[in-house]
């Protein structure tokens, strides 16, 4: 079996870019899976991944049905796109004499489709690819093409948002700042291949008295729990970030009605057993995206807000008309 020449040294200034960023090394972090996920779901492949490259190996941050997770450079299936500044589609993997004789398309995963798209780092450096798999030949449109892109630079905005104050340090959710920058490229993708989005807004109910009655101590230790059961509940693919003090809010995609009102019902089971805690309740307003209705993601967060409250003062089910 022929092999594979090993993909040419990285640029200079390709690596610095990946270190600070801090992300060599690190496990695989919710903030990218939920990039993965999304393009596996929108792409309907069973294998998508985000490789990053330092200066000597590859690294998978992010995979979904692909293994191994550390990947040997000369077996690093996206440096094709990764030393490129266009998406790569290989619609055929047998038929390209690049990939061929690659021992992932001769062998197990039996790679026969690929698609790649280049990641930037924020100081212009390349990053990596975000990558789309099949094990089968198929066919890719102009907005097939367009929606990789798209899903690339929601990935960039999110590395720049890494770089910035975006991330709440109490919770290590994403805060006011940062959801405003993912929700907008988030809901410009949705917006273009037709996609719903839902936005749910919470507010802790009681929060206060336990501030003031227990201690800030305790305040936190109830904004961390929320936090955590809020990761745990909904799905990797959703944005969920803390954005006021005791305000967190939750951004779905391509999520029908049980996908929303599945996990609302298994937060407040999840509150109600937590024990040794103080109990808390929540309220929440959910606003189904509308871009006759919704310009901004502004408008958007302001509708769900006003729901919100709307049911905090009505002390009785939620509000999702």
């Amino acid at each position: 079996m022929q092999e594979i020449s090993p993909p040419p040294p990285p640029p200079a200034g390709h690596a610095p870019g990946l270190q600070a960023l801090e992300l060599l090394g690190t496990d695989s972090d919710e903030r990218f899976d939920r990039f993965t996920r999304l393009a596996q779901r929108l792409f309907d492949t069973p294998i998508a991944l985000l490789e990053l490259t330092g200066s000597d190996r590859y690294w998978v941050k992010s995979r979904i049905r692909l293994d191994p997770s550390d990947l040997r450079r000369e077996l690093a299936f996206c440096s094709a796109a990764i030393f490129g500044d266009e998406v790569v589609i290989v619609p055929d993997t047998t038929r390209d004499p690049r990939l061929r004789d690659h021992p992932f398309v001769v062998g197990l995963p039996e790679i026969r489709f690929f698609a790649g798209c280049p990641v930037w780092a924020p100081d212009g450096s390349r990053l990596g690819t975000l990558c789309v798999i099949d094990h089968e030949p198929r066919a890719v449109s102009e907005e097939d093409v367009g929606l990789l892109e798209d899903l690339a630079e929601m990935l960039e905005q999110e590395l720049t948002s890494l770089s910035l104050a975006t991330l709440d340090e109490l919770t290590k959710l994403t805060n006011r700042r940062g959801f405003d920058a993912i929700a907008e490229h988030t809901i410009a993708m949705c917006r273009r291949v037709d996609e719903p989005a839902t936005l749910l807004y919470f507010d802790l109910d009681g929060f206060k008295p336990i501030n003031d009655t227990l201690g800030h101590a305790a305040g936190d230790r109830v904004l961390r729990t929320f936090a955590q059961n809020l990761r745990e509940t909904f799905r990797d693919s959703d944005v969920v970030a803390r954005v006021g003090g005791d305000e967190f809010c939750v951004l779905l995609t391509s999520a029908t009605p049980e996908d929303v009102q599945r996990p609302l019902s298994l937060l407040e089971g999840s509150l109600e057993m937590r024990e040794g805690e103080p109990l808390v309740s929540f309220s929440v307003g959910i606003a189904q995206y509308d871009p006759s209705r919704h310009s901004t993601v502004r408008a958007l967060v302001e509708e769900a807000d006003q729901r919100m409250y709307k049911q905090k003062r009505a002390g009785s089910s939620r509000d999702s008309t």
